[in-house]
């Protein structure tokens, strides 16, 4: 029996896909696995027994991925569940910024008692009139499930699109329209486009990639729309670049201090992905991630570890080990196994980082003594019999 317990409410069209081989538990200290959407994990205890962590969503900075390693803890997100509805909002925020929707519908309520109200209108709507997005370049930096939607979307409605990523999967240049422009200099877009959308993920490396530099290239009426981190912009740049004019609107879906009230900000409360289908396609996602690993040791969409696959165990036994990307280790296990008259059968060994996951497939049962043996290897993290 497997258990798994949710830090979140989670969709119950997800967790419906659990077999009646798994249960929900109270206590995080009683589960295998996790399932978790935005509560914050760097200051919980995480239990020994903890196999998997899967969050409904792409984002994981609620989660402490080093530690998880240390301790063999598997962190799976769900990468492109989500897109559709964060595609839609990113819409929403270009035509917010194009055309004064916003101040408009403050008017109307504002000025809701008055019985001439639609005569009224006609006079003032010209002060929030705006511009069309159809004809106007788009900048989309990131090329990755949400970015090749929004880059796809925006030909189809009239936009000239740019897109950068010098790390394109050959997946997302498959479904890329080769009506969208791929550029190798990031700069370009900052000069040349009217609209500017990033979506790539927060690392050490794009964290502030958007600064002072890159904002003094823009055009003045540029339009700057972030649905991925706040962090990813140098927010206190570009609120100085409004407030100058240098920079004409900047739309984030990450409320704080700094852009919420500022001259020239669209700010939404995190609104990317709350739609009732993104919620269920990451539910679904995550349970699936899930069941693979516990059931069959497969590794798909992890973050903190290589993705393995060797779909379903027709053998006697599978090992999953997951441990450091050292010289040494692979012959290691190997001898053990040898030693303990296991003859292997399949093999998957994969690296990412610091971190490497083994895969193996022998053809008799394997011991509890097997086990001790290969946990006691120095740099193994953990060790599981999955058959």
């Amino acid at each position: 029996m497997y258990r798994y317990h949710c830090l979140n409410p989670i969709a119950s069209v997800g967790l419906e896909l659990f077999s009646e081989d798994y249960k929900k538990v109270a206590e995080i200290g009683d589960a295998d696995a996790v399932l978790v959407r935005s509560a914050a994990m760097h200051d919980m205890e995480l239990p020994g027994n903890l196999l998997a962590v899967a969050r409904a969503g792409a984002g994981v900075n609620n989660i402490p991925l080093d530690a998880c390693a240390e301790k063999g803890i598997v962190v799976f997100n769900t990468p492109g569940a989500n897109a559709n509805g964060v595609k839609e909002l990113v819409f929403a925020g270009m035509l917010y910024a194009s055309r004064d929707i916003v101040g408009g519908i403050d008017w109307c309520l504002a000025n809701q008692n008055d019985e001439n109200i639609a005569k009224t209108a006609e006079k003032q709507k010209k002060n929030f009139a705006g511009t069309e997005i159809s004809g106007k370049k788009l900048g989309v930096i990131g090329l990755g499930a949400i970015g090749v939607l929004v880059a796809n979307a925006a030909t189809h409605m009239g936009m000239d699109v740019l897109g950068y990523d010098p790390y394109i999967s050959v997946n997302a240049a498959w479904n890329l329209s080769r009506s969208v422009k791929h550029i190798s200099n990031i700069d370009d877009i900052y000069r040349e486009c009217d609209y500017i959308t990033i979506h790539v993920p927060l690392l050490p490396a794009t964290k502030q990639m958007i600064g002072a530099e890159a904002i003094a290239l823009m055009k003045p009426e540029a339009i700057v729309l972030n649905f991925s981190r706040d962090s990813l912009v140098d927010e206190e740049a570009m609120v100085d670049a409004l407030s100058a004019g240098r920079v004409k609107r900047y739309v984030s879906d990450f409320p704080n201090p700094t852009t919420v009230g500022a001259k020239g900000c669209i700010v939404t409360p995190h609104l990317g992905a709350s739609t009732a289908e993104s919620e269920d396609n990451c539910a679904i996602m995550a349970v699936r991630e899930i069941r693979d690993y516990l059931e069959n040791g497969n590794i798909t969409h992890s973050v903190n570890f290589p993705d393995c696959n060797m779909a379903g165990c027709m053998t006697a036994g599978r090992l999953g080990i997951l441990h450091k990307n050292a010289k040494g280790m692979l012959s290691s296990f190997t001898t053990i196994l040898g030693d303990a008259g296991l003859n292997i059968d399949g093999m998957a060994n994969k690296s990412k980082g610091n971190y490497a996951y083994a895969l193996i497939d022998v053809d008799a049962v394997i011991t509890d003594e097997v086990l001790a043996g290969l946990a006691a290897v120095d740099g193994v993290l953990k060790v599981r019999r999955v058959k």
